[in-house]
């Protein structure tokens, strides 16, 4: 996993010695992980924007804020994941995925915190546990 340093490693550094937040995309591929502190980028679109990716490709990622106390998910499973048409299917998939995924991330980045999804993102995973 190719890690992308926005606007460098150092400004980077800096930012998780003093716990700010840390915006974090990884791709769905683990083909490679965007890291900003939140100030640089704001959000996740103009972090894939300075990573010089187009920001069409925002569903191509799980998307975070990460500090030393945990890691929020913006959980929103894209329509087309993995070309799984039925939605709970598709949805558990991009769950257990993103866990996986976002865990390995995290350890790269010597996060050890555990991974929320904060209540305004919880529209699709709660509809796991209707299943």
């Amino acid at each position: 996993m190719e890690t992308i340093y926005i606007p460098d490693k150092v400004t980077y550094q800096e930012a998780v010695r003093v716990d700010d937040p840390i915006l974090l995309l990884v791709a769905h591929d683990e083909t490679e992980l965007i890291v900003s502190n939140i100030d640089e980028a704001m959000e996740h679109h103009i972090l894939l924007k300075k990573a010089g990716r187009p920001d069409s490709s925002i569903d191509k990622y799980f998307r975070l804020v990460v500090n030393s106390r945990g890691a929020d998910w913006t959980f929103a499973c894209p329509g087309d994941y993995k070309g799984i048409p039925d939605r709970s299917r598709r949805i558990k998939a991009y769950y257990n995925d993103g866990i996986d995924s976002i865990t390995r991330a995290l350890t790269s980045l010597d996060y050890a915190v555990p991974v929320n999804i904060p209540d305004r993102y919880r529209r699709h995973f709660n509809e796991l546990s209707h299943d």
